[in-house]
């Protein structure tokens, strides 16, 4: 029987009441590919099968050879779709979603398979994981990372309980930037886009002598965004990015060092947020909202804000927001660090690794909550970070067997020093400046994480390998939380009254085992599967978000959660161009950590945001990952990823409401990615046509389903031309080519403003590079 009948057969079975037919399928493809094969064809492709080489158990593999769902970008591919930074990743791997999440400049919003986080506040700890050089990434600030000279990104899709760790329940992102190579080489590109988009970035390499090389990389961004701020004399949203990095390679007889040193500066001023208006009409005599507005109507011209807030535009793009806080709004951040990896070959069958990396960031941010001219919900997010980690491997071969044996050290200390102004306009109203108040944060956050690991691939034929993974977790949470409040004591008091709020300090401590048993068949050269158990663990911590009582400040701790993972998989190659990787899984999470937004308990006072063990999860779906060379000019791709449950089974708010079977957040049960790479050949020279699509099916925002918090599905479509002239690349390129109209993030504020924060994506853009390789 050929490969290709493998996908027609379909085998339900029923567990617990839940039908698992996406759990058996494969193995019976399998096993009718494995008695069917024809041998001589197998070896004539066999011969001719493209290594495709990964990194993902922290040595060089075939991807064949690793029990694992993920997905390898190359830095060609980073170059063709203009992807900026992490944020741009989405459409690039099934059921892996990243956005912007509150404005850029923010933690970013990451989810692998249902698994991820929506708190866009500074100390929180995302459980996917991001890795720069395989240094472990600590809160969520350090996920934020320009893609520029970059090798690869690895997308691992599902619980890393073993080599990468830490924090990762959902899956990682492993950044592996071009390291120093041993030759003179180099390249420049520029570019130029609508909104004043100016881009450059370029790297020169120089081999140093026979042992020593360097590489030096820059990228430079200035750009404004799509949103059009319609009040008069507002300063145009905006931002300018430099980032830079120094690679020094050392390679002698039995040691190699790669040493990497980061610099990042952004300064610019914050897109402003828009204002979802539920408010359709008000009570004359009390001036109460008396109606409102559906979730189709809301934000339309019709609604308003529970001030009578209305920008007058139905474009969607339009804002008209206070943009002048502390000078402009401004985003302010500084960042630089060095990684080393050590290498040293013990003999032909042992090397050390040692992994060192040390990173400090500092970023102010400041934001306008209410989206409306007036002053009614604005602040700033100050947070400064230090982070150490170390990592200790041994990796060993015994005949067919590889071992890896690990310490793992980290310690990210984080200061807080944040601002909320609620109602500041009822400062200066006889009769209303009692209403207002300014919260003050001052938060200290110190984590300390220890990890001991061993992983084993151990083949038990030619065909199998079984494959173990441990890993011991011990990791302790610190914290100081410090709040003031500062209220107004008189009619126009701008200066106001400063008093104590809460002073609380605690230590959150959690050790748990984590890992993973898999067991992979190579059935001939061009099919291998794998069946897996996992099993992560992410520890509780403090969330040090925006507050206004004590008793919040006391509740922002959390425990810890796991999840144990069963997954199978196939990767096959059904012929010399076309490539197949499917996968299916089930999850079941324990305790799982959701990031809770909700309504103030207390009339008037914004809303809760409370990072919360919400109980069980169940998560179940499937994968398909297709690369297809139709002709020698034609190469396609094509991913779908299913989620139909990904929900959480039950669990109590803090307002004492009960939550049953809802969606998880940010998840949606649909998500299918396409792209089409076709080469003209020229005379002495080539045309690239480029197109690719990213289809997100609707999910929500929230754990309420809240319908205003809602985003439907859409699909964004990008393209890209490009002529090659021996050492010169030429490039015109549209990104959101169909105008879609989208949001990063809607934030509930209804019961606080009347609307809803609406972080809108950006629109249709058009533009030019040029690149020269040396």
């Amino acid at each position: 029987m050929k490969s290709k009948v493998c996908g027609a057969v379909w085998k339900p079975v029923i567990v617990n009441g839940v039908t698992l037919k996406y759990l058996i399928f494969l193995p019976i493809c399998f096993f009718t590919m494995s008695t069917n094969a024809d041998n001589a064809a197998s070896s004539s492709l066999a011969d001719n099968i493209e290594l495709i080489e990964v990194n993902v158990q922290k040595r060089p593999q075939d991807i064949r050879d690793v029990a694992l769902s993920l997905n390898l970008i190359d830095g060609q591919t980073i170059i063709e779709r203009q992807l900026k930074d992490t944020t741009a990743l989405s459409a690039i791997a099934p059921n892996f979603k990243i956005t912007q999440n509150a404005a850029e400049g923010t933690p970013p919003a990451l989810n692998i398979r249902g698994v991820g986080s929506v708190d866009y506040n500074t100390s929180t700890q995302s459980p996917v994981g991001v890795y720069l050089d395989g240094a472990a990434g600590a809160s969520a600030n350090s996920q934020l990372v320009n893609l520029f000279d970059v090798e690869s990104v690895e997308i691992l899709r599902g619980p890393q309980g073993t080599l990468f760790g830490r924090n990762t329940t959902g899956g990682a992102v492993l950044i592996n930037s071009v390291s120093a190579k041993m030759d003179n080489s180099g390249y420049v590109n520029l570019g130029y886009a609508q909104r004043n988009h100016l881009s450059a970035e370029g790297a020169i390499n120089r081999q140093l002598n026979a042992d020593m090389a360097a590489r030096l990389a820059f990228s430079h961004q200035d750009y404004k965004y799509s949103t059009n701020n319609l009040l008069p004399n507002t300063p145009q949203a905006q931002m300018h990015q430099t980032h830079g990095r120094l690679s020094v390679l050392g390679q002698w007889h039995n040691l190699t060092i790669d040493s990497k040193v980061y610099l990042s500066k952004w300064d610019g001023v914050v897109n402003p947020v828009g204002s979802i208006g539920v408010i359709k009409s008000f009570d004359p005599a009390t001036g109460l909202p008396s109606s409102f507005c559906s979730p189709d109507e809301a934000g339309s011209a019709v609604c308003t804000d529970a001030f009578g807030f209305n920008n007058g535009s139905n474009n969607f793009h339009d804002v008209a927001v206070n943009n002048h806080i502390s000078d402009n709004s401004p985003h302010i951040t500084d960042s630089h660090g060095i990684n080393v990896k050590v290498q040293y070959e013990l003999n032909e069958n042992s090397y050390l690794v040692s992994l060192s990396n040390f990173t400090t960031l500092d970023r102010d941010h400041y934001f306008n909550s209410d989206g409306s001219p007036a002053r009614l919900g604005e602040g700033n997010q100050n947070v400064s970070t230090n982070t150490f980690s170390q990592e200790l491997r041994l990796h060993h071969e015994i005949g067919d067997i590889y071992l890896i044996t690990g310490l793992f050290f980290l310690n990210e200390k984080l200061k807080q020093d944040s601002r909320f102004d609620l109602l500041r306009d009822f400062r200066s109203v006889e009769g209303l400046f009692n209403n207002a108040v300014t919260f003050l944060y001052d938060n200290t956050i110190e984590i300390q994480s220890s990890a001991l690991f061993a992983h084993l691939e151990y083949p038990l034929s030619k065909q199998t390998t079984f494959t173990a993974g441990l890993r011991y977790t011990n990791e302790s949470t610190d914290y100081d939380a410090i709040g003031q409040v500062n209220i107004a004591t008189f009619a126009n008091d701008q200066t106001g009254l400063t008093v104590p709020g809460w002073d609380i300090s605690d230590k959150v401590k959690d050790n748990n085992v984590s890992g993973k048993l898999a067991m992979l068949h190579k059935f001939n050269a061009q099919h291998s599967g794998f069946v897996s158990y996992s099993r992560g663990f992410k520890s509780g911590g403090y969330n040090g978000a925006l507050i206004s009582s004590a008793a919040e400040a006391q509740n922002n701790d959390y425990g810890a959660e796991t999840i144990n993972a069963y997954e199978i998989g196939l990767h096959s190659q059904l012929s010399q161009s076309i490539r197949l990787y499917s996968a299916a899984f089930y999850y079941d999470y324990q305790d799982q950590q959701v990031f809770m937004n909700q309504s103030a308990i207390t009339p008037g006072a914004p809303p809760l945001q409370l990072l919360s063990n919400v109980g069980e999860s169940l998560i179940y779906g499937a994968e398909f990952d297709l690369s297809a060379q139709l002709t020698p000019a034609l190469v396609t791709k094509f991913s779908i990823g299913y989620l139909p449950e990904a929900n959480l089974k039950s669990f109590v708010d803090a307002s004492g409401v009960e939550i049953k079977d809802n969606r998880l957040p940010f998840t949606s049960k649909w998500n299918i990615a396409a792209q089409a790479n076709y080469v003209v050949e020229l005379n002495s020279s080539q045309l690239n046509f480029h197109i690719d699509a990213d289809y997100q099916s609707e999910f929500y925002f929230d754990q309420n389903q809240n319908p205003f918090a809602n985003q439907q599905s859409y699909i964004i479509w990008n393209t890209r031309v490009a002529w090659e002239n021996a050492n010169w690349t030429w490039g015109a390129w549209v990104k959101n080519l169909t105008n879609e109209e989208y949001s990063h993030l809607k934030f509930d504020l209804v019961n606080l403003f009347g609307m809803l924060q609406d972080f809108k994506a950006e629109a249709r853009q058009v533009g030019l590079d040029v690149r020269y390789e040396f």
